[in-house]
């Protein structure tokens, strides 16, 4: 009998903490966002350094959260996956930090995600029987990027923005 993984994600790159669980790759248990757009909007934009203590203040309740949704236990988790970039360093770093703690303290792998990547492979999730090869445009943040997906870890670059997003023109 096949055994279930279940993947703890861990996303902090900008000023959403997002702790999810997702088991075998593709079925979605919990997704718990904590959104740090009111406390922003005062800026009128991200501030990185109020970002990353946010992150510190909500992680281990988001990650919590996540678990009780999802069913599970720390101890059935198979796998730790931060996003490790890019984003905002300060921000970043408490993702991966937290990770890192966890998987040694789990003694779970630690599998760093690019966030880009992890865009892309969002698609496998929403579309299940989606397969390589396909086109994908990717407008997160400050990236905008045209990707040919060869296979599940092979991608090119066909277009990218230099230093923002695209938006659109109202």
């Amino acid at each position: 009998m096949k055994k279930d993984i279940y993947t703890l994600g861990i996303e902090s790159s900008c000023d959403e903490t997002s702790v999810a669980v997702v088991k075998n790759g593709r079925e979605v248990l919990s997704n718990v966002i904590h959104s740090q757009i009111d406390i922003h909007k005062q800026f009128g934009g991200v501030v990185p350094e109020i970002a990353s203590r946010n992150h510190v203040e909500a992680i281990s309740a988001v990650t919590k959260e996540a678990l009780e949704q999802a069913g599970i236990s720390f101890l059935e988790i198979s796998a730790i996956c931060p996003t490790y970039g890019p984003g905002l360093v300060g921000a970043l770093l408490v993702g991966v930090a937290y990770a890192k703690a966890l998987a040694y303290a789990l003694d779970k792998p630690l599998i760093g995600v690019n966030h880009i990547e992890g865009h892309i492979a969002g698609n496998y999730i929403s579309h299940p029987n989606l397969k390589p090869p396909f086109l994908c445009l990717v407008i997160s943040g400050g990236h905008t990027h045209l990707v040919h997906i060869k296979d599940y870890t092979e991608f090119e670059i066909l277009a990218h923005t230099r230093d923002d997003a695209i938006r659109r023109s109202l």
